[in-house]
Protein backbone atom coordinates (compact mmCIF):
# COMPACT_ATOMS: atom_id res chain seq x y z
CA UNK A 1 0.00 0.00 0.00
CA UNK A 2 0.55 3.59 -0.42
CA UNK A 3 1.65 5.68 2.63
CA UNK A 4 -1.32 7.93 1.12
CA UNK A 5 -3.80 4.76 1.20
CA UNK A 6 -2.35 3.71 4.63
CA UNK A 7 -3.07 7.12 6.34
CA UNK A 8 -6.38 7.14 4.79
CA UNK A 9 -7.13 3.50 6.32
CA UNK A 10 -5.98 4.59 9.56
CA UNK A 11 -7.93 7.12 9.69
CA UNK A 12 -11.28 5.20 8.10
CA UNK A 13 -10.25 2.53 11.35
CA UNK A 14 -10.22 5.32 13.75
CA UNK A 15 -13.04 7.80 12.58
CA UNK A 16 -16.56 7.27 14.72
CA UNK A 17 -18.68 9.58 11.87
CA UNK A 18 -18.59 8.71 8.25
CA UNK A 19 -20.09 10.64 5.34
CA UNK A 20 -20.00 9.27 2.23
CA UNK A 21 -20.50 11.08 -0.94
CA UNK A 22 -20.70 9.15 -3.62
CA UNK A 23 -21.04 9.85 -7.83
CA UNK A 24 -20.65 7.64 -10.61
CA UNK A 25 -17.12 6.04 -10.28
CA UNK A 26 -17.95 3.51 -7.53
CA UNK A 27 -21.11 2.67 -9.58
CA UNK A 28 -17.73 2.29 -12.80
CA UNK A 29 -15.91 0.76 -10.07
CA UNK A 30 -18.26 -2.09 -9.25
CA UNK A 31 -18.56 -2.86 -13.05
CA UNK A 32 -21.62 -1.03 -13.73
CA UNK A 33 -20.66 0.57 -16.85
CA UNK A 34 -22.61 2.24 -19.27
CA UNK A 35 -20.52 1.47 -22.41
CA UNK A 36 -18.29 -1.84 -23.82
CA UNK A 37 -19.57 -4.72 -23.01
CA UNK A 38 -22.42 -4.55 -20.67
CA UNK A 39 -23.93 -2.04 -23.34
CA UNK A 40 -23.09 -4.60 -26.61
CA UNK A 41 -24.91 -7.40 -24.64
CA UNK A 42 -27.90 -5.93 -23.55
CA UNK A 43 -28.53 -2.87 -26.99
CA UNK A 44 -26.26 -3.80 -29.49
CA UNK A 45 -30.21 -3.53 -31.60
CA UNK A 46 -30.21 -0.36 -29.79
CA UNK A 47 -26.51 0.63 -30.83
CA UNK A 48 -27.43 -0.27 -34.89
CA UNK A 49 -30.66 1.32 -35.50
CA UNK A 50 -30.12 4.69 -33.46
CA UNK A 51 -25.96 5.38 -33.53
CA UNK A 52 -25.24 5.55 -29.84
CA UNK A 53 -22.62 3.38 -28.34
CA UNK A 54 -23.78 3.87 -24.40
CA UNK A 55 -26.47 3.54 -22.09
CA UNK A 56 -26.13 6.98 -21.06
CA UNK A 57 -26.49 8.33 -24.14
CA UNK A 58 -29.60 6.24 -24.90
CA UNK A 59 -31.11 7.59 -22.49
CA UNK A 60 -30.90 10.71 -24.05
CA UNK A 61 -31.56 9.74 -27.13
CA UNK A 62 -34.98 11.91 -28.80
CA UNK A 63 -37.43 8.87 -30.01
CA UNK A 64 -39.89 9.75 -31.75
CA UNK A 65 -42.72 7.54 -29.87
CA UNK A 66 -43.41 6.83 -26.41
CA UNK A 67 -43.19 2.94 -27.28
CA UNK A 68 -39.21 3.19 -28.64
CA UNK A 69 -38.72 5.53 -25.05
CA UNK A 70 -39.78 3.16 -22.97
CA UNK A 71 -38.09 0.51 -24.69
CA UNK A 72 -35.06 1.76 -24.13
CA UNK A 73 -35.69 2.81 -20.35
CA UNK A 74 -37.46 -0.48 -19.14
CA UNK A 75 -34.63 -2.47 -20.77
CA UNK A 76 -31.95 -0.30 -19.61
CA UNK A 77 -33.59 0.20 -16.00
CA UNK A 78 -33.84 -4.09 -15.77
CA UNK A 79 -30.06 -4.03 -16.55
CA UNK A 80 -29.23 -1.36 -14.28
CA UNK A 81 -31.61 -1.76 -11.19
CA UNK A 82 -33.37 -4.86 -11.17
CA UNK A 83 -31.77 -7.76 -12.08
CA UNK A 84 -28.13 -6.92 -10.31
CA UNK A 85 -26.73 -8.56 -7.54
CA UNK A 86 -25.06 -7.37 -4.69
CA UNK A 87 -22.10 -5.33 -6.09
CA UNK A 88 -18.89 -6.25 -3.85
CA UNK A 89 -17.52 -2.74 -3.63
CA UNK A 90 -20.78 -1.89 -1.86
CA UNK A 91 -20.51 -4.61 0.56
CA UNK A 92 -17.17 -4.05 1.15
CA UNK A 93 -17.93 -0.15 1.91
CA UNK A 94 -20.98 -1.39 4.05
CA UNK A 95 -18.49 -3.30 5.98
CA UNK A 96 -16.26 -0.48 6.65
CA UNK A 97 -19.01 1.84 8.20
CA UNK A 98 -21.55 -0.34 9.35
CA UNK A 99 -20.51 -0.03 12.92
CA UNK A 100 -19.93 3.58 12.71
CA UNK A 101 -22.21 6.70 12.81
CA UNK A 102 -22.09 6.65 8.93
CA UNK A 103 -24.26 8.94 6.09
CA UNK A 104 -24.12 8.42 2.46
CA UNK A 105 -25.35 11.04 0.11
CA UNK A 106 -24.93 10.29 -4.26
CA UNK A 107 -26.41 11.14 -7.33
CA UNK A 108 -25.99 7.72 -8.07
CA UNK A 109 -29.76 5.88 -9.37
CA UNK A 110 -28.85 2.52 -9.61
CA UNK A 111 -30.04 1.25 -5.73
CA UNK A 112 -26.75 -0.38 -5.54
CA UNK A 113 -26.66 0.89 -1.26
CA UNK A 114 -29.79 -0.71 -0.58
CA UNK A 115 -29.02 -3.94 -2.16
CA UNK A 116 -26.03 -4.19 -0.44
CA UNK A 117 -27.82 -3.38 2.86
CA UNK A 118 -27.07 -0.02 4.14
CA UNK A 119 -29.28 1.12 5.97
CA UNK A 120 -32.03 3.31 3.80
CA UNK A 121 -32.99 5.98 6.44
CA UNK A 122 -28.64 6.87 6.02
CA UNK A 123 -29.02 7.19 2.03
CA UNK A 124 -29.73 10.26 0.52
CA UNK A 125 -30.03 9.90 -3.27
CA UNK A 126 -30.33 13.39 -4.72
CA UNK A 127 -31.00 12.52 -8.39
CA UNK A 128 -33.75 10.23 -8.20
CA UNK A 129 -34.10 6.32 -8.63
CA UNK A 130 -34.13 4.01 -11.73
CA UNK A 131 -36.77 2.29 -9.48
CA UNK A 132 -39.76 5.19 -9.64
CA UNK A 133 -41.77 6.40 -12.24
CA UNK A 134 -43.38 10.39 -11.79
CA UNK A 135 -45.95 12.22 -14.19
CA UNK A 136 -44.15 13.49 -17.49
CA UNK A 137 -46.13 17.15 -16.36
CA UNK A 138 -45.84 16.56 -13.47
CA UNK A 139 -49.05 17.46 -12.12
CA UNK A 140 -47.97 16.05 -8.61
CA UNK A 141 -45.48 15.20 -6.35
CA UNK A 142 -45.79 11.55 -6.10
CA UNK A 143 -43.47 8.94 -7.30
CA UNK A 144 -44.56 5.21 -8.07
CA UNK A 145 -42.58 1.80 -7.96
CA UNK A 146 -41.89 0.42 -11.39
CA UNK A 147 -40.99 -3.18 -11.49
CA UNK A 148 -43.88 -4.56 -12.31
CA UNK A 149 -44.01 -2.98 -15.30
CA UNK A 150 -40.96 -2.23 -16.30
CA UNK A 151 -40.63 -6.24 -16.46
CA UNK A 152 -43.81 -6.77 -18.49
CA UNK A 153 -42.63 -4.00 -20.74
CA UNK A 154 -38.75 -5.86 -21.15
CA UNK A 155 -41.18 -9.39 -21.74
CA UNK A 156 -43.17 -8.05 -24.22
CA UNK A 157 -41.12 -5.46 -26.89
CA UNK A 158 -40.38 -6.36 -29.80
CA UNK A 159 -38.46 -4.53 -32.73
CA UNK A 160 -37.35 -2.18 -30.04
CA UNK A 161 -40.24 -0.98 -29.28
CA UNK A 162 -43.24 -1.96 -26.21
CA UNK A 163 -46.83 -2.55 -26.47
CA UNK A 164 -48.90 0.82 -26.44
CA UNK A 165 -51.24 -0.79 -23.96
CA UNK A 166 -48.27 -1.20 -21.70
CA UNK A 167 -47.01 2.90 -21.87
CA UNK A 168 -47.15 3.79 -18.08
CA UNK A 169 -49.64 6.92 -17.52
CA UNK A 170 -50.43 9.40 -14.85
CA UNK A 171 -53.33 8.01 -12.92
CA UNK A 172 -54.02 11.86 -11.93
CA UNK A 173 -54.35 13.50 -15.29
CA UNK A 174 -53.83 10.13 -17.96
CA UNK A 175 -50.16 12.38 -19.37
CA UNK A 176 -47.42 9.75 -20.23
CA UNK A 177 -45.07 8.86 -17.02
CA UNK A 178 -41.72 9.37 -16.82
CA UNK A 179 -38.54 8.38 -15.22
CA UNK A 180 -38.20 10.03 -11.90
CA UNK A 181 -34.58 11.02 -12.75
CA UNK A 182 -32.77 14.62 -12.30
CA UNK A 183 -32.57 15.81 -15.96
CA UNK A 184 -34.76 18.92 -15.75
CA UNK A 185 -36.86 21.16 -13.97
CA UNK A 186 -39.58 18.44 -13.61
CA UNK A 187 -38.14 16.64 -11.34
CA UNK A 188 -40.53 15.32 -8.41
CA UNK A 189 -39.55 15.66 -5.30
CA UNK A 190 -41.59 13.04 -3.97
CA UNK A 191 -42.49 12.22 0.71
CA UNK A 192 -39.41 10.13 0.20
CA UNK A 193 -36.84 12.75 -0.84
CA UNK A 194 -37.75 14.93 1.27
CA UNK A 195 -37.23 12.78 4.08
CA UNK A 196 -33.80 11.73 3.19
CA UNK A 197 -32.76 15.30 2.68
CA UNK A 198 -34.24 16.11 5.89
CA UNK A 199 -32.39 13.38 7.15
CA UNK A 200 -29.08 13.87 5.86
CA UNK A 201 -29.42 17.72 7.02
CA UNK A 202 -29.85 16.64 10.44
CA UNK A 203 -26.88 14.61 10.12
CA UNK A 204 -24.90 17.58 8.97
CA UNK A 205 -26.17 19.85 11.68
CA UNK A 206 -25.54 17.16 14.52
CA UNK A 207 -21.87 16.39 13.36
CA UNK A 208 -21.04 19.40 11.53
CA UNK A 209 -17.70 20.12 14.36
CA UNK A 210 -16.99 17.08 15.46
CA UNK A 211 -14.34 14.02 14.14
CA UNK A 212 -16.16 13.44 10.86
CA UNK A 213 -14.60 12.13 7.94
CA UNK A 214 -16.13 13.27 5.06
CA UNK A 215 -15.04 10.30 2.36
CA UNK A 216 -14.99 11.26 -1.22
CA UNK A 217 -15.82 8.01 -3.49
CA UNK A 218 -15.82 8.40 -7.41
CA UNK A 219 -17.57 11.88 -7.70
CA UNK A 220 -16.36 14.02 -11.12
CA UNK A 221 -17.00 17.42 -12.50
CA UNK A 222 -20.75 17.01 -13.60
CA UNK A 223 -22.78 18.24 -10.43
CA UNK A 224 -19.47 18.92 -8.29
CA UNK A 225 -22.14 21.30 -6.42
CA UNK A 226 -24.26 18.44 -5.05
CA UNK A 227 -21.13 16.32 -2.89
CA UNK A 228 -17.53 17.55 -4.04
CA UNK A 229 -17.90 21.62 -3.32
CA UNK A 230 -19.96 21.51 0.14
CA UNK A 231 -17.18 18.70 1.43
CA UNK A 232 -14.41 21.08 0.96
CA UNK A 233 -16.38 23.88 2.42
CA UNK A 234 -17.47 21.79 5.17
CA UNK A 235 -14.17 20.57 5.67
CA UNK A 236 -12.65 24.00 5.68
CA UNK A 237 -14.92 25.36 8.58
CA UNK A 238 -14.22 22.39 10.85
CA UNK A 239 -10.27 22.04 11.84
CA UNK A 240 -11.07 18.59 13.29
CA UNK A 241 -12.57 17.15 9.95
CA UNK A 242 -10.66 14.88 7.47
CA UNK A 243 -11.61 14.87 4.06
CA UNK A 244 -10.35 11.54 1.72
CA UNK A 245 -10.77 11.90 -1.90
CA UNK A 246 -10.66 8.52 -3.94
CA UNK A 247 -11.20 8.86 -7.76
CA UNK A 248 -9.34 7.15 -10.34
CA UNK A 249 -7.69 9.79 -12.46
CA UNK A 250 -9.29 13.20 -11.06
CA UNK A 251 -8.48 12.93 -7.39
CA UNK A 252 -7.48 16.58 -5.95
CA UNK A 253 -8.13 19.12 -3.38
CA UNK A 254 -8.24 22.57 -2.44
CA UNK A 255 -4.67 24.59 -0.96
CA UNK A 256 -7.26 25.80 1.47
CA UNK A 257 -7.66 22.27 3.29
CA UNK A 258 -4.68 19.94 2.07
CA UNK A 259 -3.15 19.61 5.76
CA UNK A 260 -6.94 18.05 6.43
CA UNK A 261 -7.37 16.42 3.65
CA UNK A 262 -5.70 12.94 1.51
CA UNK A 263 -6.41 12.71 -2.43
CA UNK A 264 -6.26 8.98 -3.42
CA UNK A 265 -5.60 8.98 -7.78
CA UNK A 266 -7.03 4.59 -7.30
CA UNK A 267 -9.46 2.74 -8.54
CA UNK A 268 -12.12 2.67 -5.80
CA UNK A 269 -12.60 -1.45 -5.79
CA UNK A 270 -8.55 -1.55 -5.39
CA UNK A 271 -8.69 0.85 -2.87
CA UNK A 272 -11.67 -0.86 -0.55
CA UNK A 273 -9.70 -4.27 -1.34
CA UNK A 274 -6.72 -2.66 0.30
CA UNK A 275 -8.04 -1.24 3.60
Amino acid sequence: MTSKIVEAAKILRDAEIILIGAGAGLSTAAGYTYSGERFEKNFADFAEKYGFNDMYSGGFYHYETPEEFWAFWSRNILVNRYDQPPSEVHLKLLNLVRDKDYFVITTNVDHLFQNAGFDKSRLFYTQGDYGLLQCSKPCHNRTYDNEEIIRKMVAAQKNMRVPAELIPHCPKCGEVMTTNLRIDDKFVEDAGWKLASAHYHKFLHKNFFSDIVYLELGVGGNTPGIIKYPFWNFTAENPKARYICVNFGEAFVPNQIAAQSIAINADIKDFLAQI
